[in-house]
Parts: structure tokens; sequence; C-alpha cells
């Protein structure tokens, strides 16, 4: 498996092959968010009757919720050298919508079990069912519960690596703290979300390697002894 210093120095290189995309694709759903902060404002605190607003509100949460899903797959062909494409974001919105959204919502519900239990169990499972999401965007044949289950077994052995490969990005956030922000726009949040998305493929790619998961409980299968390939 790569070290962290690999997988970050070979998420630069692929993310500036496609880097404009790699600029456009988490701002996208940024200027979705902002108006459906906006939206979920007015129907929390606004005239509309609370059974109206409820369900506007609860409608609001899964689009999100599968936007992000979309984007980290997108960042994985990034990744991976492949073409992504801000259309497919929006395009695959229907896709398994509520195995995607079923999948993020029992990641949440546990990982908020754990932390209402104990503040430093919730981090550590957190850590554990961090690729969840990437497993949902980039395994479209695993249930919304097998998710979780695989992200277990795929992060054993290698939370704390999880754990520091984030805290590795700190520097790069106080110099776009002082820029406004303008640096992570343009850089370090295309780096960033490359760089997990490189994380998750090397931990994927790993676990198939080493017999914890299997090519069939991906729903892809081997194209030789030492690669693994990606079938979304």
């Amino acid at each position: 498996m790569k070290s962290r210093q690999e997988i970050k120095a070979y998420a630069k290189t692929a993310m500036k092959e496609q880097h404009g995309t790699a600029i456009v694709l988490p701002l996208s759903l940024m200027a979705i968010g902002i108006p459906l902060a906006v939206i979920g404002l007015i129907v929390t605190f606004g005239p509309l009757p609370e059974i109206l607003s409820t369900i506007i509100f609860l409608a609001v949460i899964p689009v999100s919720v599968v936007l992000e899903i979309n984007m980290n797959g997108e960042f994985i062909k990034i990744y991976n050298n492949e073409e992504a494409s801000l259309n497919a974001i929006f395009s695959n919105l229907n896709v398994n919508f509520l195995r995607k959204f079923g999948g993020a919502w029992w990641m949440g519900l546990w990982v908020a079990i754990w932390s209402i239990l104990f503040v430093i169990p919730g981090i550590i499972k957190g850590l554990s069912y961090s690729l969840t999401t990437y497993i949902l965007a980039d395994c479209p044949n695993v249930s919304a519960r097998d998710a979780l289950k695989l992200s277990m077994r795929m992060t054993h052995g290698y939370k704390l690596k999880i754990f520091v490969f984030g805290l590795s990005f700190f520097g790069w956030m106080l110099l776009s703290g002082f820029t406004f922000g303008i640096l992570f726009i343009v850089f370090v949040g295309p780096y960033m979300h490359t760089s997990y998305a490189g994380l998750y493929v090397e931990l994927r790619d790993n676990a198939l390697r080493n017999g914890v998961v299997t090519a069939e409980e991906l729903g892809m299968y081997s194209m030789g002894n030492n690669q693994i390939g990606n079938f979304n």
C-alpha cells in the first residue's frame, strides 16, 4: 500500500490533470448548499405550516447528502486518472438514491450513538466508518448496511494512519485561512478531496489484495494478480 506521502503526491499530480473539474465539483455543491441552507432557515423559522416545513426540510437533507456522495465518486475517477464530470453528480442523483442516503444516514446514526456514549470511541468509530460514503459511490451493488461493515473491515488497523492523514492537511488549512479561503477553493480543497479519494482507493485495493474483503463483496472483479479494477 502507498504511504501517506505517496498517496498525496499521486493525488496532487492526478488533480492537476483535471484541475478545472476538481475546482468546480466542490464549488457546485457549495453553490447549491448555500441556497439549501437558506431554504432550511426559511422553513424552520418562516410562516409555513409546521408539517409543510418538515417535509421540505426532510427533502433538502437527502439531496445534499447524495450529491456529496456522487462528488466523492468523481474524485475517485480523478485519482484513477479517469475523466470526471460535473454533470455526473446531478445526472446520477436518482441512481441508487435511497441506498446512498440510507448508507450515509446509517453511518451518521452509529457515529452519533457512539459519540453520545463516549467522545473518544465516537471519534474512533467515525474513522472506522470513514470509507462508507466512498464505497456507496464506488460500488453500486453494495447495500447501505454492508457499506458500513466493509468500511470497518477495510480500515481495521489503519485508523491511526487515517487520523494522521487528516492532520497532515492542517498547515494547508491555516494557509487557506490567511487567503480568506481563496487558496482552499483553487487548490487545497481539490487537493484534499482527491487525496481522500486516493486513500479510499489504496485501502480498498489493500484490503482486496490481503483477502480482508473480496471482489465479489464489492461488486468488482480482479483484472490480474496485482491490479484491482474500479468498475462503476
